[in-house]
């Protein structure tokens, strides 16, 4: 939850930023606008509001904007790479033939500060919740002392209104004394009420305006509006912003409603309904669950100066606002992303099961103190073995293992070949003494020395990774915007069964058509053992977070002269689960298939 506040606090700036963008838009662009959407343009800020409370990964439809996606990650509460001077961490596997060095990144998440913030948050909610009903039981009271509308004139008048604006459900109206403004309040069971003075100085044309004015409130929904923008005040009680456009999208909506009136008005009508209003808004407080005639004096300035200029619009207009509202529509669906990060740092890969031929398998035994996952897949008898089905589908940092994809790419774009992968070493310390040296790809990889590989991706650049991420569909495919720490426990999120699947289409079956000799070369340098009758190639990983170890992969495949095996293996705990325990786990499991025996 700690987390959780403060992404809230980021998005809030990019809704405040959006809310003053609709303003100027509203403020430049409003004589080419129809008061209808004006109100509607309310909308895009009101759904923007709710997508921080939705959990749902940033959809690659809005890639024009990835690299907002990538700011947003990279100033975003959590894990974010440490510096050189972080701790580094160095492991042996089982055999020693291979090797897994991991650096520490460091958490920068203030605990504490995020409790006490969502504390504030909440105790604010509550506050505003208690405020809301007390509104709610006033409501109540008023709705308990109305009676059915008795007047026979003001009934016949009643429903020659809903016979113009052809609604045919029977909207019960009620009088009642306890009101200064006619309102019409309620979500599901919608019901009018009259002040009882209004109907004691009966004037028809008077109440027919007042009428149509609610009227167009139920036709239009806009009580639903109401509830809508109450839970967005709610939420977002701190924020002065919001509730800055709660107010104007309220005075828009009763301009709105007093457009659509006098669009069923004559010309000369324009001036009584006008009159009209002056005499009956006066300043109400009823309850925030309502839609009334009244408002405050600077609304009813806005609203008379409306009716004072109205002119009917155009068709011309209504298709230029049309085409205005597609456009800020367009815009803000666009920064959305932004505001999902929080759901998608938490993702999981919705795998479909349906006719594929699974196994589950127990291993909790070879797992010991560990949570985690193994994915099994036998190439030649499309066959699928898992352990957890839901870790297994659970999106975590590939950390070092994505070193393999990160080669591969590499020599596609020829930054290196299979026969010149040499790069010279850039003479800065490092903890290792392995990582002091020239580097070809087949000692980079089995040093794990993460600044070959990151030289690699700053020669790729940002679009052609993006691009490669989306044509492999790597994960979450989210590389962030620094280029040196999106697959450290970062911004970049990958499944153990999505491991397999990508291992399977890119080594078993070719299917993205990458070059041949560079697939050979990237095999050559993650291969681990060898015989007569199997070899096995694979890749450790360790995500070390303040410390300590806390996720461990193992993947890679077997591959004999009739088939291949490929496998995923992820463990997770509070400490020690490094990449080489992620090996010894696969390892035992292996052996209990008959698939790989350790020597």
């Amino acid at each position: 939850m700690t987390d959780f506040i403060l992404h809230f606090l980021i998005c809030n700036l990019w809704i405040n930023a959006m809310i003053l963008l609709l303003f100027a838009i509203k403020k430049i662009l409003k004589a080419h606008l129809t008061s209808r959407t004006q109100y509607n343009l309310w909308f895009l800020p009101l759904c923007l509001m709710a997508i921080p409370f939705i959990p749902v990964p940033s959809d690659r439809t809005f890639s024009l904007f990835s690299w907002l996606t990538g700011f947003i990650h990279k100033t975003s509460p959590g894990s974010t790479v440490g510096n050189a001077a972080s701790t580094l961490h160095s492991m042996d596997t089982v055999s020693g033939w291979m090797n897994d060095f991991t650096i520490s990144v460091t958490s920068q998440t203030p605990s504490l500060v995020g409790r006490i913030l969502f504390g504030i948050w909440i105790m604010g909610i509550v506050t505003m919740a208690l405020l809301v009903w007390k509104s709610f039981l006033r409501l109540r009271r008023i709705r308990k002392s109305a009676l059915p509308l008795q007047n026979r004139e003001v009934r016949k008048l009643y429903k020659r209104c809903l016979e113009e604006m052809h609604i045919r459900k029977r909207i019960p109206i009620y009088s009642t004394a306890f009101l200064k403004s006619p309102v019409i309040t309620g979500l599901l069971k919608p019901c009018i009420y009259l002040p009882i003075r209004l109907i004691s100085d009966y004037n028809s044309e008077t109440i027919g305006y007042m009428l149509l004015h609610e009227l167009e409130h139920y036709r239009h929904k806009d009580n639903l509006s109401n509830y809508l923008l109450l839970l967005a005040q709610i939420l977002y009680w701190f924020n002065p912003f919001v509730w800055f456009a709660g107010k104007a999208m309220r005075c828009d909506r009763e301009i709105a409603c007093d457009s659509a009136v006098l669009d069923m008005l004559d010309t000369g009508s324009y001036q009584d309904y006008g009159y009209t209003l002056i005499n009956f808004a006066e300043k109400i407080s009823l309850s925030p669950f309502s839609s009334s005639l009244g408002g405050t004096i600077r609304q009813l300035e806005q609203r008379i100066r409306n009716i004072a200029l109205y002119q009917k619009p155009s068709s011309l207009k209504k298709s230029g606002s049309l085409a205005l509202f597609l456009a800020a529509a367009l815009l803000f669906a666009g920064v959305s992303p932004l505001l999902t990060s929080y759901g998608a740092a938490n993702d999981q890969y919705p795998w479909d099961t349906s006719g594929k031929n699974i196994s589950v398998l127990d291993l909790s035994d070879c797992f010991g103190q560990y949570d985690g996952s193994f994915v099994l897949y036998d190439q030649n008898n499309d066959h699928w073995s898992l352990y957890n089905m839901d870790m297994a589908t659970a999106r975590t940092a590939p950390d070092s293992t994505y070193k393999i994809y990160n080669a591969l790419f590499a020599l596609e774009e020829e930054i290196i070949t299979p026969e010149h992968s040499l790069l010279p070493w850039d003479q800065k310390d490092y903890p290792f003494d392995t990582w002091e040296q020239d580097q070809t790809l087949q000692t980079a990889m089995a040093a794990s020395a993460n600044w070959y590989f990151q030289t690699l991706d700053d020669h790729l650049g940002n679009d052609a990774l993006q691009s490669y991420m989306e044509k492999v569909g790597y994960g979450n495919e989210n590389i962030g915007s620094d280029l040196s720490s999106y697959w450290l426990e970062s911004t970049l999120k990958i499944s153990p069964v999505e491991q397999v699947e990508l291992l399977s289409r890119t080594f078993g079956q070719n299917a993205f058509g990458f070059a041949p000799e560079n697939i050979q070369a990237v095999k050559d340098s993650i291969c681990l053992s060898s015989s007569a009758a199997r070899t096995l190639y694979g890749k450790t990983g360790t995500g070390r977070v303040d410390g300590q170890d806390i996720s461990g992969w193992f993947i890679g495949f077997i591959e004999t002269s009739e088939n291949m095996y490929f496998f995923a293996t992820n463990i997770q705990a509070e400490a020690n689960a490094t990449g080489s325990a992620a090996a010894e786990t696969a390892f035992s499991v292996l052996s209990l298939l008959d698939l790989w025996q350790q020597r």
